[in-house]
C-alpha cells in the first residue's frame, strides 16, 4: 500500500500540473479564458487541462523553432499520443498538461477515440496545406477543432446526441473564425483553409492573398465566409438548454466573444493580412454584462445570426 506522504505528493504535483494549463490557456486562449472562469472550479480546471493538452501539439505545428522537420515533428506528435495513453493508464510520464488531461479523462470518462482524432488532425497539418470544398475542410475541423467541444460535454456533464452535435458545431464556428482572422498567418506557414471551389466562385486568387490584396472580390468573399460563421454559431445555440443550468452561461459566452472576432474583421475593413481582429477587455466585460442578462432570463433560444 503507498504511503500517505507519496498519495499527498502525487496530488501537489497534480494539482501543480493543473496551474501550469490554466497559466497556459491565461497566455494563449485570451477570449475562452475569460469566460472560463464563470465555470464551477472543478469544471473550470478540467477545461484547463483540456486547453493545456491541444494547446502543445498546435504549438510544435504551427510554431516550429528553425530546428524542426515535418518528419521530427510528426514524431514528437507520436511520442505525445504514446504518453497520452500511458498516463491514462497511470503510467508516470513528464509533461504536465498529459498529466493533468489524463486525470480529467480517467474523472469525466472521455473516450479515448476523441483526443486520439485531434492528434490525427494534426498530423493532417503536415502533409495538408489546402482543401477543395467546405465539406473537405471538415476532414480537418472535425479532429482539430469539434472533437474538442465533444470532449467538453464529457467535462460539462451532457453527452446526449444532440448536445454532442451542437458542441461539434460550437468547435467548427470558433475554427473557422480563426481561418478568417490568420488568413495572413496561415499564408505564411505554406497553409490555406478557405476551400478552393469558394475562392474560385468570388474571383480570390492565392497570388492576391500572398500579396494581401483588400478588394471588392476579397472583401465578398470574406462576408460569405463570416455569414457561415454566424449561422453556425446560431446553429450551436440552439445546445445550450441541453447543458446544465450552471454550465450554460460560460459556453454561451465563450462563443459569442469568439463571434466578436467577425465584428472586428469587418471593423477592419476586412483587412486580415495587416491587422490582427480582437475584442477589447472593455468589449468582454460589455458583452459577459449582455449575455449575463440573456441567460438570466432564458432568451437564449430562437436567434437570428444577424444578431451574434
Amino acid at each position: 500500500m503507498r504511503s500517505l506522504m507519496a498519495r499527498r505528493g502525487e496530488a501537489t504535483t497534480l494539482e501543480r500540473d493543473y496551474a501550469h494549463c490554466r497559466a497556459v490557456q491565461r497566455a494563449y486562449g485570451v477570449s475562452y479564458y475569460f469566460a472560463t472562469r464563470f465555470f464551477p472550479p472543478d469544471t473550470r480546471r478540467a477545461v484547463h487541462a483540456l486547453y493545456g493538452f491541444v494547446r502543445y501539439p498546435d504549438q510544435w505545428v504551427d510554431c516550429p523553432d528553425a530546428r524542426s522537420s515535418p518528419e521530427s515533428i510528426r514524431a514528437q506528435l507520436d511520442a505525445y499520443e504514446r504518453d497520452l495513453i500511458r498516463a491514462v493508464c497511470g503510467e508516470p510520464v513528464q509533461l504536465p498538461p498529459l498529466r493533468a488531461f489524463a486525470d480529467v479523462v480517467r474523472r469525466y470518462k472521455i473516450p479515448l477515440r476523441y483526443p486520439l482524432e485531434f492528434l490525427d488532425a494534426m498530423r493532417m497539418d503536415l502533409t495538408r496545406t489546402r482543401y477543395a470544398t467546405f465539406d473537405e475542410l471538415q476532414t480537418y475541423t472535425w479532429g482539430s477543432a469539434s472533437v474538442v467541444g465533444v470532449m467538453m460535454c464529457y467535462i460539462l456533464g451532457a453527452t446526449g446526441q444532440d448536445a454532442l452535435h451542437y458542441a461539434a458545431t460550437m468547435g467548427l464556428a470558433m475554427q473557422m473564425t480563426n481561418f478568417l482572422r490568420d488568413v495572413g498567418e496561415d499564408w505564411a506557414r505554406g497553409r490555406i483553409y478557405l476551400p478552393q471551389d469558394e475562392m474560385q466562385q468570388f474571383g480570390v486568387s492565392e497570388a492576391q492573398i500572398a500579396d494581401g490584396i483588400v478588394d471588392d472580390r476579397w472583401v465578398a468573399l470574406m462576408r460569405f465566409q463570416i455569414d457561415r460563421c454566424r449561422a453556425l454559431y446560431a446553429e450551436a445555440e440552439q445546445g445550450i438548454p441541453l447543458l446544465p443550468r450552471e454550465m450554460q452561461y460560460p459556453v454561451l459566452l465563450g462563443g459569442r466573444l469568439y463571434a466578436r472576432i467577425l465584428n472586428a474583421i469587418e471593423r477592419n475593413g476586412y483587412d486580415v493580412f495587416h491587422r490582427r481582429a480582437h475584442t477589447t477587455h472593455a468589449e468582454k466585460l460589455a458583452l459577459a454584462a449582455a449575455t449575463y442578462y440573456e441567460w438570466r432570463y432564458s432568451i437564449i433560444t430562437n436567434r437570428s445570426a444577424s444578431r451574434i
